[in-house]
C-alpha cells in the first residue's frame, strides 16, 4: 500500500487538519477582535459573504466554486469597510451597529436561500458545516490563510491591514467551517489570553476542545460542526472561571490608532 492509499483510508486526517489551520487561522484575528471591541463583526461579515455565495445562484446558472468564491469574498470586503467606517465615525455605538448590520446581511441571506431549491439546505450547511466531508483542497485553503495570518504578526493591529485580511480569512474559512464554528475559533482561544494564558496554551485547548467535539460527534452520530461549535465554545466560557487580572491581548494599538487619525 503506497502513501496515497494510506492517506484515501485515514479519511479523518481532512477534518483534523481543517481544525487545526483553522485555529491558526483565526485565533490571532480573534485576539484583535476583542483588543478592538468589535466581537461581532465575525457574523457581520460572514454573513455577509454567505449572503453573496446564496445570491451568486440567482445571477450565474450553476456557477463553479471560483466564481461563488470570489463572490463572497467580495461581500466580506464590503462588509468589512463598512465595519472599519462604523467603528471610526460611531466608536460609542459600533457595537450596536454592527448587529444590526449583521442582522441586514442575514435577513438578505435568508431571501437568496429562497431563490435556490436547495437554498435552506446551503445555508444550513454555512452555519454549521459538516466537517467530516472536508477535502484537502479546502484544508490547503485554510493552510495558506494560517500561513498569511501568522506571517503578518504585529502588522495586523493596524486597521489598514486587519479589516481586509480578516474579511477574506473569514469568507475562505466559513464554507468549510461553518460561521458558528469560525466565531468560536476565534473567541475562544482569544478569551483565554484575556484571561491570563500564553497564546501556546491558549491555542492548545482550542485545539483539543476541536478534536474532543469532533470525537464526540463520531461516538453519537451527531452534527460535526454542532459538536465541535459546542465544545470549543464551552471550552472559552470555562476561561471566566480562571483567576486573575486581564491581560492585554495586543502589546500595543499604536498603528490602529494611527489608522485612526484624521
Amino acid at each position: 500500500m503506497n502513501l496515497a492509499d494510506v492517506v484515501a483510508d485515514a479519511w479523518f486526517l481532512a477534518p483534523v487538519a481543517a481544525l487545526w489551520f483553522g485555529v491558526l487561522a483565526l485565533a490571532p484575528l480573534g485576539a484583535q477582535v476583542l483588543a478592538r471591541g468589535v466581537v461581532f463583526i465575525d457574523l457581520a461579515v460572514a454573513q455577509a459573504a454567505a449572503a453573496a455565495a446564496l445570491w451568486v445562484g440567482t445571477v450565474v446558472d450553476h456557477p463553479d466554486w471560483l466564481t461563488t468564491q470570489a463572490l463572497a469574498v467580495t461581500g466580506a470586503l464590503v462588509c468589512a469597510g463598512v465595519v472599519a467606517l462604523l467603528s471610526r465615525r460611531w466608536p460609542a455605538q459600533r457595537e450596536a451597529l454592527i448587529g444590526l448590520l449583521y442582522v441586514l446581511g442575514a435577513s438578505v441571506a435568508l431571501l437568496g436561500a429562497r431563490q435556490d431549491p436547495h437554498g435552506r439546505e446551503r445555508l444550513s450547511e454555512l452555519l454549521a458545516a459538516d466537517l467530516l466531508w472536508a477535502q484537502w483542497p479546502q484544508v490547503a485553503v485554510l493552510a495558506i490563510c494560517a500561513a498569511a495570518v501568522l506571517l503578518l504578526g504585529a502588522r495586523l493591529a493596524r486597521d489598514a491591514v486587519f479589516f481586509p485580511v480578516f474579511a477574506v480569512v473569514a469568507s475562505l474559512a466559513v464554507p468549510v467551517l461553518g460561521l458558528f464554528l469560525v466565531f468560536a475559533m476565534l473567541i475562544a482561544p482569544a478569551l483565554w489570553q484575556r484571561a491570563g494564558a500564553s497564546r501556546a496554551l491558549a491555542w492548545a485547548a482550542a485545539v483539543a476542545a476541536c478534536g474532543l467535539g469532533l470525537a464526540a460527534s463520531w461516538a453519537f452520530d451527531a452534527p460535526s460542526g454542532a459538536c465541535v461549535a459546542l465544545a470549543l465554545s464551552t471550552c472559552g466560557a470555562l476561561s471566566a472561571l480562571r483567576g486573575g487580572s486581564p491581560t492585554p491581548l495586543v502589546p500595543s494599538m499604536h498603528g490602529a490608532q494611527q489608522d485612526r487619525t484624521p
